[in-house]
């Protein structure tokens, strides 16, 4: 049998987003849960805070449109966020990142510390070169009397 091709894969895809927009169980349901768990409250309040723009910014004094329409579109976006987080594809690349996040060798405070200080030495360094030559070509300019 050959392999699928990539528009049948591709039409199958859409199709398997609606379906699984429409369930309500998790995928891989211990896996991946504190990256899942991230992602979907970045999700929720990003279309909070744009439901709330929404609920302020309305120029109509019907309730039902101030209120209705931000509440409908905040139920309608957070229960988007809650899928798309257990859409099996989505839900694999978070399981994939926490595990390597898990393996990433974070540094000690020490180790924190000195590599800041060596960073916030070089700024000051190349800022003050910066400032150097902005000075100098300055006074260059002005002995021209290109600038005034």
């Amino acid at each position: 049998m050959a392999p699928a091709s990539k528009d049948s894969t591709a039409s199958t895809g859409s199709a398997s987003f609606l379906q699984n927009l429409f369930r309500a169980g998790l995928y891989k349901r211990n896996q991946g849960r504190i990256t899942r768990q991230v992602t979907f409250a970045a999700i929720a309040i990003t279309v909070l805070l744009g439901c709330w723009q929404l609920h302020q910014s309305a120029a109509t004094n019907d309730l039902a449109m101030r209120l209705g329409l931000p509440g409908g579109l905040l139920c309608l976006g957070l229960w988007i966020a809650y899928r798309m987080v257990n859409l099996p594809i989505f839900s694999d690349f978070l399981i994939s990142v926490e595990a390597e996040m898990s393996k990433v060798s974070w540094p000690t405070k020490t180790e924190l510390v000195r590599g800041s200080m060596v960073v916030l030495i070089t700024i000051l360094f190349l800022a003050g070169f910066l400032a150097m030559f902005d000075f100098l070509w300055a006074m260059v300019f002005k002995y021209l009397g290109i600038v005034g």
